[in-house]
């Protein structure tokens, strides 16, 4: 800590150093007229540039000074001679540090060693950085400082930053998928009165003006629905959930949902929409329909391949080749005891729905590498969605499993109010203030027959970004305060 406290103290000195000379070097007074790599690409000798960039080396040789700056595009170096910046600018120049930001002309030429390199004329301080980089600037690897300090993480990691710029593509291209098919973006409340459209924990938020509590939305779903009933026929949005529960390596409470509603669709219809968009992005981003997936020295531990065709399976014959042909004609309790032999995690107050649920969540989905349609779930784990016809006990559901998680579910939508307001009921284990009487009214006024469904943008961008932890796909995760 003394170490890190003396050299900040010597940024400090230069920086005062520098406002003695007059110069201020948070006075922003330079554009750049094109990117570091932008110049390297449209590479001529003697042409003249200007770019911008954060110093990630300083070598410094008699009368001669090479640096590298690095911008969003990449890097380039930088060539000063004593001859041509003269002594004040040479000495200032000198004077830099490692994560001090500059705007730098000059123009481009070829060292002896063959680096293509601009031989600086001018050079303007753009941001004095009054603390030191990480020891290991070059490739950080301290895991809590890569998260907790991401942007320390970005300028040091040329690979982290591309997941990132990638993620933003994936998006795009989400957009540009879901607009080409006529699908409407909208905004939702992220303050619910009654949060809706899963079972999961939320978040209370307390609104001072009105006097009462609201929470943040566990899902997008019902505010969605209200506009299919009036008359938005193709309606998506692109939003963050917030679930008050645990973290793990594929979740975090916080995350990015796509979750989008097509009148007159059905589940079967949101499978060719779900397929169809996740083969565009990776098509657009990856430019390949094969993602590798490595460890990390690099050797390939598997590959995703999203071509046609992909597996439709029902979820009652994954749980039959795995906990045997009888299991749905044993007794709860039966089910139960063999679950708990099988060493599934069973809570006392779990359902037996939750039962053979938790069968498929510990011993089958994490087997599901390779796309999967799990279709016609039990109709208790989805009271949004049509009952099947020739299985009432299930509903018209499908879960897209990728890389051993859920990418996607989707369902054709309950549309008869009467069935829906029994479901939620249910849900709710008769506690009428959990229920959304204003969807139900809306539900009431006649909603079409659609199909819906809901991606999970953070595991989508784990799947095709080769990414194992949810928290490299995220700028900045959830962590415990220190």
């Amino acid at each position: 800590m003394d170490e890190t406290n003396s050299l900040i103290a010597q940024r400090r000195s230069k920086l005062e150093a520098l406002r003695a000379q007059g110069i201020d070097p948070f006075a922003n007074q330079f554009t750049p007229e094109e990117t570091c790599q932008e110049a390297l690409e449209h590479y001529e000798d003697e042409r003249e540039v200007a770019v911008a960039g954060r110093i990630m080396s300083h070598r410094v040789m008699g009368k001669s000074q090479f640096l590298h700056i690095k911008d969003q595009s990449g890097r380039i170096q930088l060539y000063g001679q004593k001859q041509m910046l003269g002594d004040d600018q040479f000495a200032v120049l000198k004077q830099l540090d490692l994560g001090d930001i500059i705007g730098a002309k000059g123009t481009l030429f070829t060292t002896r060693m063959g680096e293509r390199s601009i031989k600086l004329s001018s050079f303007t301080v753009l941001s004095k950085a009054l603390r030191p980089p990480p020891e290991k600037f070059h490739g950080l690897e301290d895991v809590e400082i890569r998260y907790r300090q991401r942007y320390l993480d970005l300028i040091a990691n040329d690979e982290v930053k591309s997941v990132f710029l990638k993620r933003s593509q994936i998006i795009r291209e989400m957009r540009n998928f879901l607009n080409d098919r006529g699908f409407v973006e909208v905004e939702t409340p992220m303050m619910q009165p009654i949060p809706g459209g899963a079972a999961a924990q939320p978040f209370v938020t307390q609104h001072n003006a009105l006097g009462c509590q609201f929470y943040m939305r566990i899902a997008l779903e019902l505010y969605l629905k209200r506009l299919l009933v009036g008359g938005i026929d193709r309606v998506f949005e692109i939003g963050r959930n917030f679930r008050n529960e645990g973290l793990s390596r594929r979740h975090n409470p916080e995350f990015t949902m796509l979750e989008a509603y097509q009148a007159f669709g059905d589940y079967e219809s949101m499978m060719e929409l779900v397929q169809s968009l996740i083969c565009h992005i990776a098509r657009r981003v990856i430019g390949t329909l094969k993602v590798d997936h490595k460890d990390e020295e690099g050797n390939v531990i598997r590959t995703i391949d999203l071509s046609p065709d992909w597996r439709r399976v029902p979820y009652k014959d994954l749980i039959r080749e795995k906990a045997g042909n009888d299991w749905f004609d044993l007794t709860p309790e039966q089910r139960r005891t063999k679950a708990i032999e099988m060493d599934a995690e069973i809570h006392e107050t779990d359902e037996d729905f939750e039962v053979t649920n938790a069968l498929f969540e510990k011993f089958i989905e994490p087997t599901l590498i390779q796309p999967t349609f799990v279709t016609h779930l039990p109709k208790e784990l989805v009271p949004l969605a049509k009952l099947s016809p020739d299985d009432p006990s299930t509903v018209e559901v499908f879960e897209c499993c990728i890389n051993g998680q859920e990418i996607a579910p989707a369902y054709s939508e309950q549309n008869d109010p009467i069935q829906q307001r029994q479901s939620l009921e249910h849900q709710a284990g008769g506690e009428q203030q959990k229920l959304d009487e204003d969807f139900l009214v809306a539900l009431e006024h006649g909603m079409p027959p659609a199909g819906g469904m809901g991606l999970g943008i953070d595991r989508l961008c784990m799947m095709l970004l080769g990414q194992e932890n949810i928290r490299d796909v995220i700028l900045f995760p959830q962590m415990k305060p220190k």
